[in-house]
């Protein structure tokens, strides 16, 4: 090494070292100089956490559905109160909806090394304002201003503009900028972003320059703002009028899985997120479409047969004797009505809704072919849907130790086998959409640095043969027709199927006086385009799905196709040159 590259390597070393001397020597007198130990006493730094604009969630057409508004943190400088706070306790009481004692006793004994006192924070902007306005016009006063101590923070809120439309969907955020159930669940992270951390002086009327934080992206909803609001005026009214506990209403794009309304009860108003204990008290579901699994009865029984009929089990002229009993596995099966109905073919069977034919179809079929089938439908799975807080229902196998053989015949008319709406609406997509199934979401697409991304459209699996679902879906659209359904729509030919099923018990017997009642069906029989599940739940005005579900079922599609746009069957006719 070269003597002159020595000592320059020696020299710098040497700074570097003085260097970090007096860094050192810097760090101890902050920490022991009387004066500037004062000056951060004062200046109270504490950490806080700052929050990005939260993500605006839109319907599909661009509607508002959950955004943000400005809100206020109102709190006291301690040592500009005086020695009177009655006036700045009357405020809070009066503007802030504080209680006036407890303020009282917060402002005369706080509490040890607190220099800023929070009153209250999420103030709205009119609130905020008349308290503004008050200490503003007070400062004119020669006696002083008894409110000079307050001070206001502005920062975003989560506002819902339309209360509680969508509620069971939307989901909320609380004060601490998390989101609980539905969407704001779902996409907590995406809609939050990223957040900053800093250290700030607690005086909310020191200036704090804050970086520029990204807001969260943005998303877009499959559903129709439109039909969700009129699905849900249908709802209550249904309920009104049936005496049901509750009810839920799903419709679906059954070629894309694009949820376009997701009805169900009770409701909350969203900007009140306090209420939720009090209207979901206990083990409620926040929302029954994806939380709650019952014994859907009857209209499961499209599911049996659709694999029956796939696997070459039945054909739909297959003729069977319905002598109004069937036994199987040392239990006897009766029909719904208790009666028999002589020589039926499948679609009969599915018309007058035969539990002794499809316990017999599905006991032909066989337990492998049977539950492998419904496996392949989803049933007893998630489905998967981008909700917060899904729950799937029950399917017994051969195997379990509580799987007995009249199971197999019990379960092919929705006896014995839970599931949720989501999970039947998921599986019907097979037969509405060629034999193709496809994952149910509410999620359109994401908005990201004002760049739109799109979600595609993703097929589950194929239960059934494009064959198979086109001749289902003619049989129950035979079977509506043949039965003049409540649940048919003038000018629409739909497929359908009403579903009955009694309540199960905690103590394993079914309640004589409870049902379940519900209806699936889609349309247009030839080109579906939409998939509607309705389910009421313990009806009082009567039992049958075919008496209360099914008449909601026509109202929800006439509303529908007006909303959307699909012309009746003639007219579509008459457009395509048939």
């Amino acid at each position: 090494m070269k003597i002159s590259s020595f000592w320059r390597y020696l020299t710098i070393a040497t700074l570097l070292g003085m260097l970090g001397v007096g860094v050192l020597v810097q760090i101890a007198r902050i920490q022991t100089d009387p004066e500037i130990k004062e000056l951060i006493g004062r200046s109270s730094i504490v950490v806080r956490y700052y929050y990005p604009p939260r993500g605006e969630i839109y319907d599909r057409y661009g509607r508002l559905l959950a955004g943000n508004t400005t809100v206020y943190e109102v709190s006291v400088s301690l040592e500009d109160v005086g020695d009177d706070p009655s006036d700045i306790a009357m405020a809070a009481q009066v503007y802030l909806g504080q209680d006036y004692t407890a303020v009282m006793e917060l402002l005369l004994n706080p509490p040890d090394g607190v220099r800023y006192l929070r009153l209250a924070d999420y103030v709205s902007s009119e609130q905020a304002a008349l308290l503004m306005k008050m200490q503003e016009e007070l400062d004119a006063s020669p006696d002083g201003n008894p409110l000079a101590a307050l001070a206001f923070r502005a920062h975003l809120g989560r506002q819902y503009p339309e209360d509680d439309l969508a509620s069971n969907l939307l989901g909320f955020v609380t004060h601490d900028e998390y989101g609980y159930f539905g969407v704001e669940a779902k996409y907590n992270n995406l809609l939050s972003g990223i957040p900053v951390t800093l250290l700030v002086p607690t005086d909310p009327r020191r200036a704090v320059e804050l970086p520029e934080i990204p807001p969260g992206d943005s998303i877009i909803l499959t559903i129709d703002r439109e039909l969700q609001a009129a699905v849900e005026v249908i709802l209550e009214q249904a309920l009104y009028e049936t005496g049901a506990e509750s009810g839920t209403i799903i419709v679906m794009d059954p070629r894309t899985g694009e949820i376009l309304t997701l009805a169900t009860t009770p409701t909350m108003n969203l900007n009140d997120f306090s209420q939720v204990g009090e209207i979901f008290p206990g083990e409620t579901p926040f929302n029954r479409a994806i939380s709650q699994a019952y014994e859907p009865g009857s209209v499961f029984k499209i599911l049996t047969m659709a694999a029956a009929l796939d696997n070459g089990t039945v054909q739909p002229g297959t003729i069977f004797l319905d002598d109004g009993v069937f036994q199987y596995g040392g239990e006897y099966i009766n029909n719904w009505d208790g009666g028999a109905w002589g020589y039926q073919d499948m679609t009969g069977c599915l018309a007058h809704s035969l539990n002794v034919c499809l316990a017999w179809v599905a006991t032909e079929m066989g337990s492998d072919a049977f539950y492998s089938y419904m496996q392949r439908f989803g049933i007893g799975h998630l489905t998967g849907i981008d909700l917060a807080s899904e729950m799937t229902g029950r399917l017994k196998l051969p195997g379990d130790s509580d799987w007995y053989p009249i199971d197999l015949a019990t379960n092919a008319f929705g006896q014995g086998v839970s599931v949720t709406p989501m999970q039947m609406v998921m599986a019907a997509s097979a037969l509405a959409n060629d034999g193709q199934m496809v994952y149910p979401h509410v999620l359109y697409a994401t908005v990201q640095d004002g760049r739109q991304h799109t979600m595609a459209t993703q097929v589950v699996g194929n239960p059934v043969s494009m064959n198979t679902a086109r001749t289902i879906s003619e049989m129950l659209a035979i079977a509506l027709e043949t039965e003049a359904s409540r649940g048919l729509v003038p000018g629409y030919r739909v497929a359908g199927k009403t579903g009955t099923a009694q309540v199960p018990t905690p103590y394993g017997y079914y309640d004589p006086e409870l049902t379940n009642a519900s209806f699936i069906g889609w349309g247009p029989v030839d080109d579906p385009q939409f998939l509607v599940y309705v389910w009421l739940e313990k009806p009082r005005s009567s039992p049958w799905g075919s008496v209360v579900a099914a008449p909601v079922f026509r109202q929800v599609v006439e509303k529908l196709v007006v909303l959307q746009g699909i012309p009746p069957d003639a007219v579509r006719a008459q457009l395509a040159g048939r």
